[in-house]
């Protein structure tokens, strides 16, 4: 299931794209035009901003752009960044797992198909094609 943190982190990308006038737009814009709590887009831009999604500057014209052009982001990306792994089952989702039922397991290759479909989905969209 993709959190709030993954859902907003889109949103916030979206809205960047959006706004985009080549300056920095704050965060309390953001905010006020998505409705979400400005504390909590605090800890997403954070995110964002580590993983050289998006850039921040603070201070009198500070706040927040894209680091690339839309069509350079896939949904993939992002949702990965701020949720950690699209894996829908623990042992797909680590690699040091251990499962003793893994040469044995009947499931494994549903699982492993549905994995990649998730990945090809969210692989296949751009941040652009939201917009």
């Amino acid at each position: 299931m993709i959190s709030t943190r993954g859902r907003y982190a889109l949103r916030v990308m979206i809205d960047l794209a959006q706004n985009d006038t080549g300056t920095y737009i704050p965060l309390k814009d953001i905010a006020q035009r998505q409705d979400i709590s400005k504390k909590y887009l605090e800890i997403i831009v954070r995110d964002l901003v580590a993983g050289g999604m998006i850039t921040g500057a603070s201070g009198k014209g500070g706040g927040y752009m894209l680091a690339k052009q839309p069509d350079k982001y896939m949904v993939g990306e992002i949702l990965e960044l701020m949720e950690g792994t699209l894996s829908s089952v623990a042992c797909l989702a680590d690699k040091n797992y251990k499962c003793d039922r893994r040469r044995k397991c009947k499931t494994l290759p549903m699982w492993k198909e549905f994995d990649h479909m998730v990945h090809d989905f969210f692989y296949s969209k751009k941040l652009s094609d939201l917009l």
